[in-house]
């Protein structure tokens, strides 16, 4: 549950506090939780319904206002109109992301979930009254729009405007999109709540104790292999019961987006996302491609080493990220945490910093792992007029330092592109994974630098080829499994056996024969918790897209002169106003060049080599 919201004895009943004492751990130091107060002071917050009657009002004054009739305005008018559009968006992005970071805060918890559904559902009806607008904007001519741009002011929304139109192609009868707007809440946002609720309340025994989904694959690197392994067990044991009903989620999903895509004519179930992420099939096709083939130089020869290292001929699936013997484990305090990150980010740029260390002073972060809270970690956008928030669940390990470097990069990304606006702020997501992938390489970079003990040179750049490999690798195997699962949900209801021989197969190609995954193996049904499949179906790729770039995007910064914080800092501020080529060109890079992936893979690979030699 998150820190501004505490729970009160009465049944739906909420009472507001601006700050949470963070609690303490004897080797973490206090962990920080998130002080929401910025959105709203509660669910219960008198300007919460204020805002909600506010867009309602603005919405059908819009409505009333502009409905039919973007044609035969002139560019100062249709400037006027966005700008009213962005306002209202703004207003219901705040609720909707203080609902979700309520929820988020703890998902088990009944009566948040009601205040985040009853929200959802208030905001989905309130902008039905403006969708209008982007269809109608889509059904200009290119001539009738053109002319509205010589209007100077009006250049400024043109990349939003063109993103938009992008659809068009896409886009069904206004009748039509209104019906699948309004069923959303009831439709795939019913399923995806399902999801959470069930992952929520779930409750794994490992060992006599009975832990949250995130505390037992916390323990799944644990040095202790007996603790692994029970983990390992424990979750299996756990999603094996619940799997009819993830399958039922991804079947239902999955044919839900059939449907739509053979309205909407997209060719392959991942084009949408693509042409969302403003990239072109081909260029994630020769990422996918290049990732593929590069399996056998990259994790296979790594599990093989680190099989090696363990004594064993291959890893069981839960020592894929257990520690190295010579790992001593060593908890990193919150406290040392936020110094190695914030030191890492100022060597870089001290203005970089200086909005990273914003997140700490205001209380933007919510660290403690606690039941019912959001597994994973994520960074959230909310809107311009506010400020991101991110939410992790901090252990002390290495990872988890590299998660906050991760999420926090995410976060100063979104500070810095807030001035573009609600319309013009948000990045595409191929690019969205830059920063925080570059955060993490500067952290690790930093930590590298200062280790001058061989043994300990090698478990950090072990636990950076790991990570990379999680990121490059495992998520192109899981865009695979995404990507068979949809081709083979067409041809009828797959069983969660079938599922989860696609996962198996899958993830057999990627790791190799230095990870065991036998038929009847546990890890077969490991797919069923992932929530990437569920709410956003082929996302994954970006994180490889992200590192992959940001390996190319370092090798620049090691070689370049002055001068590339700055033009770094440039390409975030730039927000969604740009797309990949233009951000990428100050630096030489373009990612449609065939060789783009191979120099980014390349440094895993060096990075393995290193291994080799030591």
């Amino acid at each position: 549950m998150d820190a501004s919201i505490v729970k009160s004895q009465s049944p739906g009943r909420f009472a507001a506090v601006t700050e949470a004492a963070a609690p303490e751990s004897p080797h973490l130091g206090a962990l920080p939780n998130w002080n929401l107060a910025d959105l709203y002071k509660s669910p219960t917050a008198p300007e919460l319904e204020q805002d909600l009657k506010q867009a309602a009002s603005a919405a059908g004054d819009f409505h009333k206002a502009y409905e039919g009739k973007l044609a035969g305005i002139d560019g100062a008018a249709f400037l006027k109109a966005i700008r009213e559009y962005e306002s209202i968006q703004e207003l219901l992005g705040k609720l909707m992301s203080y609902a979700q970071l309520v929820y988020a805060g703890n998902m088990a918890d009944p009566e948040l979930a009601r205040f985040q559904q009853n929200i959802n559902e208030r905001v989905n009806a309130i902008s039905v009254e403006i969708l209008f607008f982007s269809l109608e904007l889509n059904k200009l001519d290119d001539a009738n729009l053109e002319a509205k741009l010589k209007h100077a002011p009006l250049q400024r929304y043109r990349p939003w405007l063109d993103s938009v139109r992008l659809f068009r192609p896409h886009q069904l009868s206004d009748e039509v999109e209104k019906l699948l707007h309004e069923k959303h809440v009831a439709g795939s946002a019913a399923w995806q709540r399902l999801f959470e609720e069930t992952i929520a309340d779930m409750r794994f025994e490992v060992q006599g104790k009975s832990l949250t989904s995130n505390e037992a694959l916390n323990l799944m690197t644990d040095r202790d292999p007996v603790k692994r392994k029970a983990a390992a067990e424990g979750l299996a044991k756990g999603l094996n019961a619940e799997k009819r009903v993830f399958a039922l989620v991804h079947n239902t999903l999955a044919k839900d987006k059939d449907i739509e895509d053979k309205w909407r004519q997209f060719k392959r179930p991942v084009s949408s996302r693509n042409l969302a992420n403003q990239v072109e099939d081909e260029v994630v096709d020769a990422l996918v491609s290049a990732v593929k083939s590069s399996y056998p130089r990259l994790s296979h020869r790594y599990y093989r080493l680190k099989a090696k290292w363990m004594g064993q001929e291959a890893l069981e699936f839960w020592d894929r990220n257990a520690p190295l013997p010579s790992d001593d484990d060593k908890l990193i305090s919150w406290p040392e945490a936020r110094k190695l990150v914030l030191e890492a980010y100022h060597a870089f740029s001290p203005d970089l910093a200086s909005v990273g260390k914003t997140f700490f002073d205001q209380n933007w972060i919510d660290a403690p792992p606690r039941p019912g809270k959001a597994p994973g970690a994520f960074a959230h956008p909310t809107v311009p007029s506010a400020h991101p928030y991110l939410l992790l669940n901090y252990h002390g390990r290495t990872r988890d330092v590299m998660t906050l470097a991760h999420e926090l990069g995410h976060g100063v990304h979104q500070v810095l592109a807030a001035p573009q606006g609600q319309l013009l702020a948000d990045t595409p997501l191929t690019l969205a994974e830059t920063a925080s992938v570059f955060g993490e390489m500067l952290t690790f970079q930093a930590l590298l630098k200062r280790e001058t003990d061989k043994a300990k040179r090698k478990i950090l750049l072990a636990g950076k080829v790991e990570d990379m490999l999680n990121t490059v690798v495992r998520q192109i195997a899981m865009h695979e499994f995404e990507r068979r699962l949809h081709d083979a949900r067409k041809n009828g209801e797959l069983s969660a056996d079938e599922i989860s021989a696609i996962w198996l197969e899958t993830q057999r190609e990627a790791l190799g024969a230095g990870i065991k995954l036998p038929d009847g193996t546990d890890y077969a049904v490991f797919w069923s918790y992932i929530p990437h499949f569920v709410h956003v179906p082929f996302y994954v790729y970006a994180y490889a897209f992200g590192d992959c770039l940001v390996n190319s995007l370092y090798a620049v910064y090691q070689g370049a002169e002055s001068g590339f914080a700055q033009k770094y800092l440039d390409m975030l501020k730039a927000g969604g106003t740009k797309r990949h080529k233009e951000l990428l060109a100050p630096f030489g890079l373009d990612a449609s060049d065939p060789d783009f992936w191979s120099k980014g893979l390349g440094v895993v690979s060096g990075f393995i080599d290193e291994l080799e030699k030591l």
